[in-house]
């Protein structure tokens, strides 16, 4: 029988704040852009690191960190090869989770949605402000694809980098981002004694947000 380590101690015990219905924002993009300047400001190391759920046509879930790019009244956009692995399944299924963990503050943010396109405008102007080195990785990556070794990567880099001598490298086609347009939002506030606090919003059918506290 396999030997199987128990994980127990030692259990960090959470003390740093407390969340209530009253110390919440009436919008829950707005409470989650105060929430993410205080991860900024205490220096979490990538504040705008999420976890990305998605589920495919099988209806297995798989789950990848990438990160947030930008939020506004279009929702929470991130950017990805549209042939990955999360491209092809956020092309079949647009329901999508995030899940953000900020452990100085004792934070997590969990949003539930679905996707819809980013415009190819704004995709290539954020392609176009990333480094240089991430725009030719774009190009050479085949991401989510087998590849033999590292080697076979290096070689398509090396073709590509020669391909584009300059720093004008375009938008490639399979490239592109997502707006996660969310109807759910959860901020949890780390608790001592696992009493967590967690205040739930979720999004009504003629607009507006429902806003509750759920048991830890």
């Amino acid at each position: 029988m396999r030997n199987i380590d128990t994980i127990s101690d030692p259990r960090a015990e959470y003390r740093a704040a407390s969340l209530s219905k009253a110390d919440v924002h009436h919008d829950p993009v707005v409470q989650f852009q105060g929430w993410l300047d205080d991860a900024r400001r205490v220096e979490e190391r990538e504040p705008t690191a999420m976890t990305l759920s998605t589920v495919g046509k099988d209806g297995r879930p798989s789950a990848r960190v990438v990160l947030l790019k930008g939020i506004d009244e279009h929702g929470l956009a991130f950017f990805t090869n549209l042939e990955s692995r999360k491209g092809l399944e956020l092309n079949a299924n647009s329901a999508v989770a995030l899940t953000f963990w900020w452990p100085m503050l004792e934070r997590q943010v969990r949003v539930e949605g679905a996707v819809k396109r980013v415009s190819d405008v704004e995709a290539s102007s954020y392609f176009a402000s990333r480094p240089l080195g991430s725009r030719v990785g774009a190009w050479a990556s085949p991401q989510s694809s087998p590849l033999e070794n590292r080697q076979e990567l290096e070689a398509r880099l090396a073709v590509i980098q020669a391909e584009y001598a300059t720093d004008d490298i375009p938008l490639p086609p399979h490239w592109g981002g997502f707006y996660v347009l969310p109807d759910r939002f959860e901020f949890w506030q780390g608790r001592p004694d696992r009493l967590h606090d967690r205040i739930e919003y979720t999004l009504e059918t003629e607009g507006g947000w429902k806003i509750i506290r759920l048991a830890p």
